[in-house]
């Protein structure tokens, strides 16, 4: 009898001794990926939710995310192998491929459906209306980046023509907020938090959202290299795979319960403000359901181009966009 529980005992040992052997193979083999942002922002919050939650390592994927200032630079980084994944706004992905880049950029999730910044006003405005911006300094962005070319849009479907508004391009994105506090510009379109930033600072006040007033786009998607994707096939599927696990989470949970998830990614932003903001990008339908970019949606970001005189020859759907992860 004593042999045969000597017998059980050896067994479940070498069991549970093979089983932390396999379990830290396992973890120890998780596939590292670095992804560039185009700036750091609560727009994102799936991406963050996805990241804080495990989702990444679920998929075996050791998942960095690396803060890349400007859709020019994202595409940079990916281009010269700096990074793996870009996210930024598909548009750039556009201007890759009609410079002739063989190894292009190919589109393979959505993120978000909106532009994600708010319109912030030096003076309080109850009842703000998009041609008050007439005659106007607006700070809008990098010339021919989706920020300043989605206003623009937002101007023209509001029945203001662009060169009515004086849309300053020469202030850079990351540097916009602290030059509109130090006196440039009647308003400036800004991500959150900064928005609420500079509202609870006084220097300014929201007045409106620019995803609202432009309409469905695919904003922010991910984006690798043509080859990359080919040789990857597994990464793309589990990266994919783990954004929609976060959008599932942002579309399905309070304010309060995402807050909690993603707060320490944002830790000069309080608690009650990141739930406001939350609250903000929910109520601006700013996420998609699913990571699956529409045709439709990307002939918008091509029509949005055309308008702005930034797209010089047509970029196929067919080519720049691979919807077969997200299905």
């Amino acid at each position: 009898m004593n042999k045969i529980w000597v017998g059980i005992i050896s067994f479940l040992l070498i069991t549970v001794s093979l089983f932390l052997v396999f379990d830290k193979k396992e973890k120890s083999e998780l596939k590292k990926v670095k992804v560039a942002e185009v700036t750091h922002s609560v727009f994102y919050a799936p991406q963050y939710v996805a990241h804080s939650l495990g989702y990444f390592k679920d998929e075996n994927l050791d998942v960095e995310i690396i803060l890349t200032a400007g859709a020019d630079k994202v595409t940079a980084a990916v281009l010269s192998n700096d990074v793996n994944i870009g996210f930024c706004g598909s548009e750039a992905t556009i201007y890759v491929y009609n410079e002739g880049e063989k190894n292009y950029l190919v589109n393979f999730a959505g993120l978000t459906k909106r532009d994600g910044s708010f319109l912030v006003s030096r003076t309080k405005e109850d009842n703000f209306s998009v041609k008050d911006l007439v005659g106007k300094h607006v700070l809008g962005g990098r010339k021919n980046g989706m920020p300043e070319m989605t206003l623009e849009w937002a101007l023209k479907e509001n029945d203001v023509e662009p060169n009515s508004v004086n849309i300053d391009t020469s202030v850079a994105f990351s540097a916009m907020a602290g030059a509109f506090i130090g006196g440039t510009g009647d308003y400036v379109t800004l991500f959150e938090p900064q928005a609420l930033q500079l509202e609870k600072q006084g220097y300014g006040y929201v007045v409106a959202s620019v995803g609202e007033l432009g309409g469905i786009v695919p904003y922010t998607v991910y984006n690798a290299r043509k080859s990359y994707i080919e040789n990857n096939p597994d990464v793309i599927k589990g990266f994919t795979k783990a954004i929609q696990k976060g959008l599932d989470f942002v579309h399905n949970r309070t304010e309060e319960e995402i807050a909690k998830v993603i707060i320490d990614y944002f830790p000069d932003t309080s608690m009650e403000d990141l739930i406001k903001i939350i609250k903000r990008y929910k109520d601006s339908d700013s996420w998609y359901k699913t990571t699956y970019i529409e045709k439709s949606d990307f002939e918008h970001v091509k029509e949005i181009m055309k308008s702005a005189g930034a797209l010089e020859k047509d970029a196929p759907y067919d080519k720049l966009v691979d919807t077969s992860f997200s299905k």
